[in-house]
Formats: C-alpha cells, structure tokens, sequence
C-alpha cells in the first residue's frame, strides 16, 4: 500500500484513478460469444462452457434431485444464517414500497403512479473463486418482493458439472426454481437472447467478472436492461485518530480478498493510522486464505494522509467508493455530507461485511465511480413505474385550452386536435 502525505500539494485526482485493465482483446472476445450464443443457442452454450468451465453438461438446468442433494449437503447453522440475512434484507427492501398517491393537480385532473414488477429478470451468481450465495438472496429477496412472476438465474458449474450446495438452497430459501448452470459472458447471454433451454429476461442482474461486466455493458448497449455498470469490488475508509488500526486494515482486507483488480483506499487525518497500517496489513494477511489474492489488490492501494474532515469528503465524493466506512468520532455528522457512494457504513463498529451478507441493505452496488449518478440494487430495480392520469369533464374543460395552445406553438397540430375534438363533443352535449 502507498501512503501519501498530502496530496492536495499535488495532483491529487491522479491518487484517486482506478487500476486500468487491458481491455483491448475483452470485448472482442465478448462480441464473439455473445453472437454464438444469439445464433446457436444451446450448442454454443454447451462449447462454451466445456472450454470455460471444463464442465461437459447435457442439461444446463438444475434438477429437483440436485436440489434436494443441496438440502441434504447444507449445514443447519449456514440455513440458520441465511434465514436471518434473508429476514433482514426483506424487512428492508419491503418498506420500499410506495403507496399508490391520487394527487389533483388541478380539479377535474387526478395523477398518480404504481409500482409494477417486471414480468421476468434473469440473476448471475459468481461461482469461480467464491461460491457467492449472499447473492442469490440480495437479488433474489427483492425480486420475490417485487412480485417478479418469473425469475432465471445462473451460476458457473465446477468440472464436475455440479453448483454449490448452498447457492442451490438459498435460491430454493427465496423460491427461485429457475437455476442455470452456466458462468461467464454464456450465462449473460443466453438469459438476453434466450436458448432452447433458457427463458429470454427482460432485465439482468448481478456482479461478476470483467468478462461478465462487459457482457452486461455490450448488451445494454444494444438495449438490454441491466442493474448498473459495475467491476471489481472496492472500499474507502474515512478515518481519524479515534480508529483502530486493526478494524481498518481488517475493513480494506475484506475486499481486497475479493480478486486482483480490487482496489481499497484509506483516507485518513491520522498520519500514525497510516504509518502502522501496513504491518497490521502484513499481520492480518498471514492469516488469509486468499492472502496472494488479497497482496495483489494492496499493490494497487493506497493510504492518503489530508489535513481535515473538509479533506476527507473532497477526496472521498470525487472518488465515489462503491463501499464507505466512517470511522471517526463523530461518524454520522460527516455521514451526512457524502454525495457519492455506494453504501455507506457509519462508526467503528459497522463493518462493510454487514452490508454484504445480513444487515438488511443490498450488496449490489455502483463501483469505479458510478456511484456519482447510480444507485445500488433495490426493489426500485425490480419494478416499473407507470403514471396513470384521469381527466373529467370539467377538467378538459378548464386545462384543455392549455394544451391546446402548447401544442400550437410547438406546431404539433394532430396533438392540439385530440383536445379540440374532446372539447367540442362537451359542447354538443
């Protein structure tokens, strides 16, 4: 991890820029499989996934049999666990809801707007390095509460052609039924373009790797709904002399064991945080599992020393981190202040894990600074919006010569006309 002492006294934007990957041969490799798929559906999936996935599979869906061995293989503590996660993230994301509201806006006009699920999306479970089953329930909590009638998700096979045993029971724990076993830019794919196995969905959602994200981004381009832009993991800490050394490398540690291109950031009004930040790093990594992984990201890290809280929030909503931790003395107070980021994580003893399996918040958020204009997961992603407006006769007749004279002067005349002929039949009546 670099430490900066300072950085205001220097191009300090350049501190705060994101590893940039190579990303010359990724979307034309991405492009490639997309259009297989699109072409040849299922035995495009099943080359792709036997070169990928070293998985040779028949069947890509997940059997009632496969589901019941899950049952059988997941121990009663982690189903216990995932109960009370999945308890919290439903409390949270059901008092989204927002009751239908009948506003006049002037008398005889009534508008108002409801909540409608999306008839069918399409979650991606990472598999790979970690069998990420918090996310089958950070997705899949919200789409049952939405109501979406129809939910497909996929996740990457290992050879033996099987999903891990606690992905399957945490989608049967939210009722999804629908479970793929295919990874990668196939996985993105066959859900936009739809296979002989696979239903098309109409929005995707979930994390992953770049190909994956690029897959999403490709699509969306071509104009499939998708969650957000979204890379490697990340994390911020704001903190003071009030922090613990310990709590804050063991915060920066728990995304860096994410991958690689994961990048955690320090900023910091303590100069001794950050002179004994690293050998705790060293200290706690020595206990890791993922702890090459974990070094690997630390390289691409950094420790920023400013001089005020003032400091503090400059840097941190330039760079709007996916996560945020506020570890001061007095957290909420400059809490309030951020603009951008993800999620974010207030005092010493909120750590950003809770956020990614059981406080009740989604863990699918904006990374490499899109939180500047992008939201995380919510039931808002999993519902339509629609307006709906009622206008009675007295109410034509008062705001109808309004719209009549807008559209004469934009020159849309057939727009001005649909009133006319409304408020002439009035008059005959």
């Amino acid at each position: 991890m670099k430490i900066i002492t300072k950085p205001f006294e220097g191009p300090w934007q350049e501190w705060l820029r994101r590893p940039e990957l190579d990303q010359s041969r990724l979307f034309e490799t991405v492009r490639e499989v997309l259009e297989q798929v699109r072409l040849r559906g299922d035995q495009a999936l099943a080359e792709y996934t036997e070169r990928f996935d070293k998985a040779r599979l028949d069947d890509f869906r997940v059997s009632a049999e496969e589901f019941a061995a899950a049952d059988r293989l997941v121990p009663e503590a982690l189903k216990r666990d995932l109960r009370v996660a999945m308890s919290n993230i439903e409390a949270f994301h059901s008092a989204q809801w927002e009751p239908e509201k009948r506003i006049q806006t002037q008398p005889g006009v009534t508008c108002w707007r409801r909540m409608v699920p999306i008839d069918r999306v399409g979650l991606y479970v990472p598999g790979g390095t970690a069998p990420l089953f918090s996310t089958v329930l950070m997705l899949g909590v919200p789409a049952r509460v939405a109501g979406c009638p129809e939910v497909v998700l996929c996740s990457p096979p290992s050879p033996d052609g099987s999903i891990h045993p606690a992905i399957l029971w945490a989608a049967q724990l939210v009722g999804i039924r629908q479970v793929f076993k295919l990874g990668g830019i196939q996985a993105i794919g066959a859900m936009a373009y739809g296979t002989q196995s696979v239903p098309k969905v109409f929005k995707i959602f979930g994390p992953g790797n770049q190909y994956v994200t690029a897959a999403k981004q490709w699509l969306n381009s071509q104009g499939m709904a998708i969650d957000m832009p979204a890379g490697p993991s990340e994390v911020a800490v704001m903190a003071d002399d009030s922090a613990r050394v310990d709590f804050v490398a063991a915060d920066l540690l728990s995304q860096a064991e994410h991958g690689h291109d994961s990048q955690v950031l320090l900023v910091t009004t303590c100069p001794g945080l950050a002179q004994a930040l690293p050998a705790e790093l060293e200290r706690q990594l020595a206990a890791l599992p993922r702890h090459e992984m974990a070094r690997s990201a630390l390289a691409n890290s950094k420790a920023l020393v400013v001089e005020s809280d003032e400091q503090m929030l400059e840097l941190i909503n330039h760079y709007a981190p996916e996560h945020l931790i506020v570890a001061t003395r007095s957290p909420e107070e400059l809490a309030a202040r951020v603009r951008n980021a993800g999620s974010v994580f207030i005092g010493h003893l909120t750590p950003e894990s809770a956020g990614d399996y059981a406080s009740g918040t989604n863990h699918t958020l904006p990374t490499n600074g899109h939180a500047m204009a992008y939201s995380g997961v919510s039931l808002d992603s999993f519902v339509k919006k629609i307006t709906y407006q009622m206008i009675t006769p007295d109410g034509l007749r008062q705001l109808g010569p309004t719209i009549e004279n807008l559209a004469e002067n934009e020159l849309l005349l057939a727009h001005k006309n649909a009133v006319s002929i409304r408020l002439k039949s009035l008059d005959e009546k």
